[in-house]
């Protein structure tokens, strides 16, 4: 459930969504390739596949295509449900950590602002705007490059994850 709403958070930004997901199920495609979950490869290499061709569409401002709640939430899910399959669901947060981080920054906004709300008589923020994609944006960061920095750190992430991977 967690990725599924993080994936859907993060899918505002044309192209996070996509990339990070991406780079969640290639990652999870090379920890199942070993295994003998067949049909768990071949669905985290048709989804990847799938993903990686839809990220041209969805890149510009001019989108021809719109992921929306009913794309975001099923690739959420896929990718837990793949988790889930090959037995690495403790991969989640750092493999998935750039979907962790957006929700965190969420849960730490609306927690902050209710409690100065309440002990201050005035809500505060911890960002300019949550999540935190679009406290960058409002910090006049571009969002090509926005969501370009965020597909490094999910690479990155993905990489570490790969690395601390132990086969049985």
């Amino acid at each position: 459930t967690g990725v599924m709403n993080a994936m859907n958070i993060i899918d505002i930004m044309d192209g996070l969504a996509s990339g990070t997901g991406a780079i969640a199920l290639l990652a999870f495609l090379f920890i199942s390739l070993p295994t003998e979950h067949t049909f768990v490869n071949i669905t985290a290499a048709a989804l990847a596949g799938s993903t990686l061709g839809f990220l041209p569409y969805n890149l510009s401002k001019g989108n021809k295509i719109f992921m929306g709640d009913t794309g975001s939430l099923t690739l959420g899910g896929i990718i837990a449900v793949v988790a889930l399959a090959v037995r690495k669901e403790l991969m989640i947060p750092v493999l998935c950590g750039i979907f962790f981080i957006e929700s965190l920054s969420v849960i730490m906004q609306v927690s902050y602002f209710r409690y100065t709300k309440k002990k201050f008589g005035e809500g505060r923020r911890i960002f300019l705007m949550s999540p935190i994609h679009h406290h960058y944006q409002k910090k006049n960061i571009h969002e090509s490059k926005i969501v370009t920095r965020f597909w490094i750190v999910g690479i990155l992430l993905a990489i570490f994850s790969l690395a601390t991977f132990k086969l049985r």
